[in-house]
């Protein structure tokens, strides 16, 4: 027989709805917490603090999306789990390698080179720079934070000056100093302007003319998103302003493919090295938790006339950045 509800009767939900208001309410602001970044990521801006600090980590977003889906379909909210694909679906598509593009290398082969980078936190790993210097022999050199009365005074040792006759040391203080070391005579080609030093110089590789550029903007901390944003824009006018020339951009940029700022700088043409040999998402920093966790902020970018070969990253002690090898073709006119 069929049952009958008493019209006096009140509807009741389920026993367990309840209980299920709090997992939706976690689940809720988890996907907000994702949808944000995620959403200035998709319109192509960095937006405020904290949607830069939190798209440097963009693919652990992963990891808040997951939870959240798995807590809206415990709770059979439709809608949830609609939030909750739709948010992983966007974090894969921005996983994919940006900065590869770009003509191929045309020209002769000239030279090949090897080129590392090196942020040694305030000159704390300059004995480990000197021990990958002497395994490594890269011949172009780019070093950031080299703090004079540490950094600066190993480079001008007998050894170093033996087999980089050719430098490039300037600025002041533990995190503002950089440096340039070449096998190859170069010269002073000015700088980009910013708070910590950003020299460049014009290296003579087999005749062949070749911008060698350190990049070291400041990171992006609350209430300096403006100069990080402004010191990037320099970088990407020297990119876009690169001429003819062969032009290497090498250091710590504070910034991932997932910023804004520095797909801008990619734009112009210039291609990440790692990203083009398969690492792009290999972490550079922190690197007490990298290779596994992290983000990749450290970048060798080259113009059309270098060519990526091979690439990897180095684990140097006392320094909270891993070095940056890359081995490229210079390619010469036709």
């Amino acid at each position: 027989m069929s049952e009958f509800r008493n019209p006096g009767e009140r509807h009741t939900r389920p026993a367990g709805f309840p209980r299920r208001r709090p997992a939706r309410w976690c689940a809720g602001l988890l996907l907000a917490a994702v949808g944000v970044p995620l959403i200035c990521r998709a319109l192509d801006t960095d937006g405020v603090t904290p949607v830069p600090q939190l798209l440097a980590f963009l693919p652990w977003l992963t990891v808040p999306a997951a939870v959240a889906l798995l807590l809206a379909a415990g709770t059979r909210w439709v809608a949830g789990c609609a939030w909750g694909l739709v948010a992983l679906a966007a974090i894969g598509w921005f996983l994919r390698p940006y900065g590869t593009g770009g003509a191929p290398a045309t020209g002769p082969v000239a030279a090949r080179l090897r080129v590392l980078t090196a942020n040694l936190e305030f000159g704390g790993a300059t004995p480990g720079l000197l021990a990958a210097l002497r395994r490594e022999r890269p011949d172009l050199v780019s070093v950031q934070e080299c703090a004079p009365a540490v950094c600066g005074t190993a480079l001008g040792r007998a050894e170093v000056r033996a087999a980089y006759p050719y430098r490039l040391v300037v600025g002041g203080g533990a995190a503002e100093g950089s440096a340039i070391l070449s096998r190859y005579p170069l010269e002073p080609d000015g700088a980009v302007p910013g708070a910590l030093a950003m020299p460049r110089a014009l290296v003579r590789v087999a005749d062949v003319p070749l911008r060698f550029q350190v990049a070291h903007p400041m990171p992006p901390v609350p209430g300096g998103l403006a100069v990080w944003r402004g010191e990037l824009g320099r970088l990407r006018e020297l990119a876009a302003g690169r001429g003819d020339t062969a032009l290497v951009i090498a250091g710590d940029f504070n910034a991932s493919q997932d910023h804004a700022a520095f797909r801008a700088l990619l734009d112009t043409g210039v291609r990440d090295s790692a990203a083009m040999l398969g690492l792009a998402r290999a972490p550079s920093w922190p690197r007490p938790v990298a290779p596994r966790l992290g983000v990749q902020i450290d970048h060798v970018l080259v113009s059309a006339a270098v060519e990526p070969r091979a690439a990897r990253f180095l684990d140097l002690p006392d320094t909270d950045h891993r070095a940056l090898v890359v081995d490229v073709a210079l390619h010469g006119r036709r």
